[in-house]
């Protein structure tokens, strides 16, 4: 069992780094903004990081302020909250370590990944997207099939070929897309 920094709680039941997080409990853990910005924060950073910065971090993008423009008071009440409520938390199930003061993230947070992917506003569903690729490739293959699109002139290749680069460009801009609306690429977490 880990000691905490500062007069912490201990946890109730050491950490299991190997047992899958129930999908009640993942979303219960990122319910709240400050367990997503610790998180957000220490997947930014390599290695253990002192609770006093990753506290000043996340009361910065509480408050939409900079570390610089925070007064004493908005550290101390993110502090005392991250020490006695939301790093004990995190620590039981098994996303953290906590010890001397210093916050870690352990192997367990990569299984919470698919759930940490932020998807933007007014962005048509990848499933979507490709179910209708999907319906267009089909019409494609029947248009051909049924003799209506010409095959005289462009060889009949070539509707294949076009159909699977298209789903690779789509499948290439998708990775892409992700990497970058993955949760720790953003600058500051939602």
């Amino acid at each position: 069992m880990s000691k905490h920094g500062g007069g912490g709680l201990l946890s109730k039941r050491p950490p299991d780094r190997e047992r899958s997080l129930p999908k009640d409990e993942v979303f219960d853990i990122m319910s709240n903004h400050r367990r997503r910005y610790t998180i957000h924060y220490c997947k930014q950073v390599e290695g253990p990081i002192p609770l006093s910065d990753l506290a000043e971090q996340v009361a910065a993008w509480e408050k939409d302020k900079t570390i610089s423009e925070l007064r004493s008071a908005e550290r101390k009440t993110v502090y005392t909250s991250l020490q006695q409520t939301h790093l004990p938390r995190l620590e039981r199930a098994g996303i953290i370590t906590y010890e001397d003061g210093e916050v870690e993230l352990t192997d367990q947070t990569e299984r919470l990944d698919i759930y940490l992917d932020i998807v933007p506003e007014n962005s048509i569903p990848w499933g979507v997207y490709y179910l209708g690729l999907s319906a267009l490739s089909w019409l494609v293959i029947g248009g051909l099939w049924a003799g209506v699109l010409p095959t005289e002139t462009i060889p009949s290749l070539v509707y294949p070929a076009t159909i699977v680069a298209v789903f690779t460009a789509s499948a290439a801009y998708h990775a892409v897309t992700n990497r970058r609306y993955r949760f720790q690429n953003l600058d500051q977490p939602l």
